[in-house]
């Protein structure tokens, strides 16, 4: 098995970042149980709710350097978790300065009612727009580093959170330093990434640019100015050698940290490619390649990679040689294949909001596009679509042959949804995992598919429970292989296999 080297600045080497580790593969090593497990309260009768309320959007549930410990993080603000001994319990919350805090009770009762028409759903968008940003999504990226400080974007700022007394978190947590990031991103811009390089500076991805910033926010910035036609929406993938890959509506490409200097020259190793895009598509960003990109390839010998999905109405999945072009070749695109998912020809849109899920030289991409046309409002579309709205329909699993150099499809599912969330994979269950809502049949699921048949082998099946809705949010799972659900109304720790979810 092919493993991207340890980022050893992060505070663990899974789950310490937004889609697991630097390489931004959204795969874990964790042994998931197979089967069917249908959500339940341990207390009979009882509601199921997250352990963790808050929100609107729950991001991701990040490792501390302590298996016990996690850090979770919403639109508005982050909290310390305790999950020793099977356990998901909020230590300490931390409400972010300047940002609209939706009272809890109010989002639990306003998300816990029956979606039955739009108009419901239009009533909550309606009560939570001040809640949701405009923009820059707030910490759609962030991560903790191997001091236990949290780093994550809110606003125009990035802020250094850590505990208020190390090791004792019922004392609570703080703002430990913040950078305003408006001095080196200029007005109008937004933040859309953060990761770590393999020395432990900061990187700061913007809307056009690409900063590097000790994790102290002492010293110089270093910025690289993307082109002023040109709009990035996701975050970035990092490599060991200082490579920093960063995708835009308009092209690929790679600049280097040098240890000293951030440097888009190609004597350093730097490139930028075009890639086919330029169409506009129903989904949250409406145009370019919705993915982060995802490193593929590593050790010697290896063909290294870097991957995205393109811009096209119906994308492909394009591989580009992330270092030198190899003798042989003289494009830096590697291979490009179409996307089907096993949807008939004549489906209009096959778009993606999610990054490539990689494990050795396997990829695994979703669409994002329903069939029922998008109610014009983002968080509208991902309350309805399922419940109102057709879910998007079809996956597809891929195969980098390094022999040929080429892709090849393994196996397609169009009758697997995959509304908003980010899918995820378990290395040691050789198993990638999705979220959607399968209308008659089961409602709001995490569905397995066997990474080398696409046959089902894994249901949590949560039923019209808003718990089931993972938007926008990163699917986890826990070392000992419970559901870590990021739900919109919070995290929740589901008991696999069994699905029971123990109260807070």
């Amino acid at each position: 098995m092919m493993n991207p080297a340890v980022n050893t600045w992060l505070a663990a080497e899974k789950a310490a970042i937004t889609h697991f580790d630097s390489s931004q593969s959204d795969s874990l090593p964790f042994s998931v149980p197979a089967g069917d497990s249908t959500v339940h309260s341990s207390i009979p009768l009882a509601p199921v709710l997250p352990q963790a309320i808050n929100g609107p959007i729950n991001i991701m549930t990040l490792a501390s350097p302590s298996p016990d410990y996690m850090w979770g993080v919403t639109w508005s603000g982050i909290t310390y978790i305790s999950t020793s001994n099977g356990a998901f319990t909020p230590l300490a919350r931390l409400p972010i300065p300047g940002i609209t805090q939706f009272p809890l009770e109010l989002l639990t009762t306003l998300l816990t009612q029956p979606l039955n028409t739009l108009s419901v759903v239009e009533g909550i968008t309606s009560q939570l727009s001040p809640a949701t940003p405009a923009g820059g999504i707030n910490s759609a990226y962030c991560l903790v580093d191997n001091t236990n400080t949290m780093f994550a974007n809110y606003g125009t700022k990035v802020y250094a959170v850590g505990l208020n007394v190390p090791g004792l978190p019922l004392l609570g947590i703080g703002i430990k330093r913040t950078l305003d990031t408006s001095s080196f991103i200029p007005a109008g811009e937004a933040i859309t990434g953060l990761v770590l390089t393999y020395d432990g500076n900061l990187v700061v991805i913007g809307t056009r640019s690409v900063s590097v910033v000790a994790r102290s926010f002492s010293g110089p910035v270093h910025t690289i100015a993307l082109g002023v036609d040109e709009y990035v929406s996701n975050s970035a993938a990092v490599d060991e050698n200082g490579g920093i890959y960063v995708v835009s509506d308009k092209k690929m490409r790679k600049v280097v940290w040098t240890g000293t200097t951030l440097s888009d020259n190609p004597a350093d190793g730097a490139w930028v490619s075009d890639y086919p895009t330029g169409d506009t598509y129903p989904t949250l960003f409406g145009s370019g390649s919705g993915a982060t990109p995802t490193l593929m390839g590593f050790g010697s010998g290896a063909d290294k990679l870097v991957v995205i999905t393109d811009g096209k109405k119906r994308m492909s999945l394009v591989a580009f040689w992330r270092d030198a072009i190899p003798a042989g070749f003289t494009n830096r695109i590697a291979g490009i294949i179409p996307v089907t998912c096993g949807l008939p020809l004549s489906t209009e849109y096959i778009q993606s909001d999610q990054s490539v899920a990689v494990q050795d030289y396997g990829a695994f991409v979703v669409n994002n596009v329903g069939a029922d046309p998008s109610s014009g409002n983002r968080l509208t579309d991902a309350l309805a679509r399922g419940p109102l709205l057709d879910s998007p329909l079809g996956v597809e699993r891929f195969e980098w042959n390094p022999v040929s150099h080429s892709w090849s499809s393994t196996w397609t599912r169009a009758d697997i949804c995959s509304n908003t969330m980010i899918p995820a994979i378990s290395s040691a269950s050789n198993t990638v995992y999705t979220n959607g809502y399968f209308r008659g049949d089961g409602g709001w699921k995490v569905v397995g598919m066997n990474w080398l048949t696409g046959a089902t082998v894994h249901n949590t099946i949560f039923g019209d429970n808003i718990c089931g809705n993972g938007i926008y949010a990163q699917m986890e799972f826990m070392p000992d292989g419970d559901l870590l659900m990021n739900s919109i109304l919070g995290p929740t720790r589901v008991q696999l296999p069994g699905g029971v979810v123990q109260p807070l």
